[in-house]
């Protein structure tokens, strides 16, 4: 699967839940609530990361890991399309400055 479907799957799912919002709440979320759900998202992230280093106890931790990782995923491309970032272009260009980076404190 392609960078761009994943973009159009993950806006597509937003869009749903901005319909759920206005239906339930009279208006969808803003950005900065999107974000406190993503910040959310990554402290439940945080507590599953903890169960793996054997400092909680957490069932199906593989599984909730998984699923959490996913849901902070689609938080950073629903972030990303809200304040208008291309997200893939900008992936790119901060890979590509990491690798500059790395090679040059490897080669010094």
């Amino acid at each position: 699967m392609d960078f761009q479907t994943i973009v159009t799957k993950a806006v597509g799912i937003r869009n749903k839940y901005s319909e759920l919002e206005k239906k339930k709440y009279g208006k969808e979320w803003t950005k900065e609530q999107v974000m406190e759900g993503f910040v959310g998202d990554v402290g439940d992230l945080m507590k599953l990361v903890m169960s793996k280093s054997g400092i909680r106890n957490i069932d199906n931790v593989d599984e909730k890991l998984a699923h959490e990782l996913s849901d902070c995923f689609w938080c950073v491309i629903v972030l990303a399309q809200k304040y208008g970032v291309n997200l893939e272009e900008a992936f790119m260009k901060s890979m590509e400055e990491l690798e500059k980076r790395i090679a040059v404190e490897t080669t010094a």
